[in-house]
């Protein structure tokens, strides 16, 4: 048996065709009985049957194997269970005959608690906490459910029977077909589903209620959730019903089951789960409430429902062919979540926001422990890490710059004949690309697999000499270091106008333009800008002339929002690199104070912290004006805004309104604090008072943290009790970040206690891991302590690189990251091996940013200057 361990991929003896499983959970006791028949093709001469099985119990009378046609029934010799390598190898006296047969098996498991496989999830109803049974098998663990050929190219069809307790709801992918009660029990039968991978097999059992609406073609869709929150549903329902409309216009072949769940559950790892027909989500991506739900909760459930419901198609239908081609689905969803959204909602502009996808894509793919879009895996334990920006936004990213670069009739007429070609099948990244070179009679394989087989991107450089414009590629890093990558590069440009564009593949080092060819003299072009609308997956770098140029384009409103971002985010990034002052970074900063857009101000907040705590680190006796800078730089907004919604306002300015005041809350601004104090005692006597809506909640929340200390715990314990009180998850989650930024460091300690106590979901305590400056110590020393018990709730899943990531990154010397590197020597397991390489190399980053900064001889006198400009 020892040839199976430590194998990628399961050995190809077999191929399952059709499962037939029946399961019985005991919600009471947290266990589950079941058994299962697969219909298996032995296609190879073996004596040996190997699958995956994780955490179950088989024994060796529970499994046989009889040929179809046969009453000849062959029994194991020998089963092994190889629990590292989660495989399931039954070897078999003699050979077993080639054909199709019926393997046999009885099993039993745990209802875990680590929200994976087959687990529970707890819930109250009518004051009595109860269990509920869930699955999450994505990426590899419908093993721990059953025994399986639990890889997405191994498609068979599946017939579910569920044995629950009569007075539950039991779902699963497919319309019921069969229900008889029996007593206290009743057995559940579904329809069997089409063709699919293990990983979208789905079952939920427990109380619910639901909501429900048909498409024009007769699908029934239904959204379920916990008693009492069903009107939460009625926006993701309506929202579901026009997107499966749109989908199926868009990929020209409709939604391919008789119906579509989605329910909300109330302890759940990731955002959500598209299970083929029944979609798992957790509360605050599913559920809205009219009265207590904020903008952004609102936008998150429409991205998140569009994201899921393209999974149908792409992933679902047209399955990648293994966890390499990862991003094919979620980089793919991604991209096409926003489509969806823009069409049901353009007033929210949703094409800008996703500049904030490609920042993350950016952010990450800067670090050389970053990870090609096309990575290798080689190990069960290896894939959870890849669900990263990598293969979401940098995946979204691409397809974006590829689609903008074809067009979008040529794009998507590709696209539809690709879903065709492998409906109910699997598919390669190459498959892809040679159907949208098909389509378009582009090089595309050529052009893409600079981006998808090689990590990290390109900084171009631009100068202009001569009447020529110089543009040089080289790849990128935070680290300020040059990688050896090379791209071919759609550049855009415009000069002075956007009627004045220009178009071109960068394909070696360096490439030069006369500015005849732009069909623009170089001193009559007010401006240039690379990167028309972001929509390459690289940056910028100008030289000063041109860089001086835009900051005056930026003052006098010439630029569209999306390259006003573009200009301010790249600038931030190659002054993380040291290739740009920060002093020349806050100037520019400075030419947004009248920015109107909603994502370029919340990309300048974001800036503007971390430029605050870095600043902090290198020149501590700079920080007042620092901050007071800040404060002007965000007055002009928030005195536009205001507290209170306006009648008739956009779903932005909602947004932006609560960004606005926690940045100022953030920074110590004495007004805000004041307000948000008046309005979160009237919210404390009245949790329905006009003077705190759900948009401002958190700046009030993290205004209260802001005066919280040891002697003056009033605003902690208030919070608390509103914490205790509420029932709405997006309410726990928007107070639990708030606790996090009290600048007292006994406070903090108490915080983060908190979040590890059974008040806290396991699945919310990530939101209370981002602690301020002044915390960060605290929180290292607390995860040091805390290290074996957080390892033990989490170390199945993905959420503990959250934990890693948020409390080392933020460090900033070169002493810390050895400390890190120490103290994790002896605990560094595959599943954050490589978060943690990204982690302490975001503390190299940190450290040499620092030391740069401290460096800069005219900083202090910029910044005093920028203090107290008056406007």
């Amino acid at each position: 048996m020892e040839q199976f361990r430590r194998q990628a991929r399961l050995p190809k003896f077999a191929v399952p065709k059709r499962y037939d499983i029946r399961l019985k959970p005991d919600l009471a006791a947290c266990k589950f009985g079941g058994s299962l028949d697969i219909d298996l093709d032995i296609v190879a001469d073996t004596r040996f049957i190997v699958l995956n099985a994780a955490e179950l119990s088989i024994d060796n009378a529970s499994v046989s194997f009889s040929p179809r046609g046969s009453s000849k029934l062959f029994r194991p010799s020998k089963i092994e269970l190889i629990q590292e390598d989660e495989i399931l190898v039954l070897e078999f006296g003699e050979i077993l005959p080639i054909g199709v047969g019926v393997l046999a098996i009885w099993f039993e498991g745990i209802l875990n608690d680590k929200m994976k496989g087959f687990y529970r999830s707890t819930y109250e109803h009518n004051g009595e906490k109860k269990n509920m049974a869930v699955t999450q098998f994505e990426p590899a663990d419908a093993r721990r459910c059953f025994p399986c050929w639990d890889e997405p190219a191994c498609k068979a069809t599946f017939k579910i029977t569920l044995e629950v307790p009569s007075e539950l709801v039991a779902l699963s992918n497919m319309p019921v077909s069969e229900e008889k009660v029996d007593g206290p029990l009743k057995t559940v039968s579904y329809q069997e589903s089409p063709i699919m991978s293990t990983y979208l097999v789905a079952v939920v059992v427990g109380l619910f209620d639901y909501v429900e609406d048909h498409t024009s073609d007769g699908v029934k869709v239904r959204v379920y959730s916990q008693f009492g929150k069903v009107n939460q549903g009625k926006f993701a329902l309506d929202v579901a019903v026009r997107t499966l409309e749109l989908y199926k216009e868009y990929f020209a072949v409709p939604y391919s089951l008789p119906k579509l769940d989605m329910i909300a559950i109330p302890d759940f790892a990731a955002g959500a789960m598209e299970n083929y027909g029944l979609v798992t989500y957790r509360e605050t991506a599913l559920l809205y409430d009219n009265q207590h739900s904020a903008a952004a909760n609102k936008q998150r459930v429409a991205t998140v429902v569009a994201h899921e419901l393209a999974h149908q198609w792409f992933g679902n239908l047209v399955t990648m062919e293994w966890w390499t081609h990862l991003w094919l689905n979620e980089g793919f969803a991604t991209w096409v979540s926003y489509l969806a959204t823009d069409s049901l909602f353009p007033e929210w502009k949703i094409w800008t926001q996703f500049l904030d996808e490609s920042t993350e894509g950016l952010r990450l793919d800067g670090l050389e422990e970053s990870h090609p879009i096309e990575v290798d895996i080689n190990h069960a334990g290896e894939i959870d890490e890849i669900f990263d920006a990598i293969s979401y936004r940098k995946g979204a990213s691409v397809i974006r710059m590829l689609q903008s670069y074809l067009g979008a009739e040529p794009f998507q007429r590709s696209l539809a004949s690709y879903i065709k070609k492998y409906a109910c099948s699997n598919a390669k990244t190459e498959d892809l690309w040679a159907a949208l070179e098909e389509g378009s009679g582009e090089p595309v394989n050529k052009l893409m697999n600079s981006w998808t087989k090689q990590k990290g991107y390109p900084v171009v450089s631009v100068k202009a000499r001569d009447n020529k414009l110089e543009f040089e590629q080289s790849q990128f890093l935070s680290s300020g270091s040059s990688g050896d990558g090379q791209w071919i590069v759609p550049i855009t440009l415009c000069c002075g106008s956007y009627d004045k564009r220009k178009n071109f593949l960068l394909q070696t080092k360096s490439e030069t333009l006369t500015m005849e060819s732009l069909g623009c003299p170089i001193d009559a072009c007010s401006w240039i800008k690379l990167n028309v609308d972001q929509t390459g997956f690289y940056r910028v770098k100008y030289d000063e002339e041109l860089a001086a140029k835009l900051r005056h384009a930026i003052e006098n409103k010439h630029l569209t929002a999306t390259d006003r971002f573009g200009i301010l985010d790249d600038s931030f990034a190659l002054c993380m690199a040291r290739q740009l002052s920060l002093t020349s970074l806050l100037a520019l900063m400075g030419a947004y104070r009248e920015e109107p857009d909603y994502t370029v101000l919340s990309n300048l907040i974001s800036i503007s912290y971390k430029v605050g705590k870095i600043a902090a680190d290198a020149r501590p006796e700079l920080i007042d004006n620092i901050k007071q800078f800040f404060i002007n730089l965000f007055q002009y907004s928030a005195e536009k805004l205001g507290w209170e919604p306006k009648k008739g306002e956009s779903h932005l300015d909602a947004m932006l309104r609560g960004e606005i005041l926690i940045a100022l809350a953030e920074l110590g601004d004495e007004q805000t604090l004041d307000e948000a104090t008046r309005r979160f005692n009237a919210f404390l006597d009245d949790r329905n008072t006009p003077l705190l809506p759900p948009d401002t909640r958190k700046a009030a929340y993290i205004a209260m943290m802001q005066k919280v200390n040891t002697t003056n715990r009033s605003g902690f314990e208030s919070l608390l009790r509103v914490y205790r009180e509420t029932d709405l998850s997006q309410e726990k989650t928007r107070i639990l970040s708030a606790l996090a930024s009290c600048p007292d460091e006994v406070i903090v300690l108490e915080v983060l206690n908190f979040l590890l106590s059974s008040e806290v979901r396991s699945q919310d305590a990530v939101f209370g891991l981002y602690v301020c400056r002044e915390g960060r110590e605290t929180a290292w020393k607390w995860l040091k302590e805390n290290w074996d018990l957080i390892f033990q709730t989490y170390g199945s899943g993905f959420l503990l690189t959250r934990f890693v990531s948020a409390v080392v990154s933020p460090f900033a010397s070169l002493e810390k990251a050895k400390e890190v590197e120490e103290f994790f020597a002896t605990r560094a397991k595959p599943s954050i091996a490589r978060t943690l390489k990204q982690s302490i190399e975001r503390v190299h980053i940190n450290a040499r940013w620092v030391q740069s900064i401290q460096n800069e001889k005219d900083l202090a006198e910029a910044v005093k200057e920028l203090a107290y400009r008056k406007y």
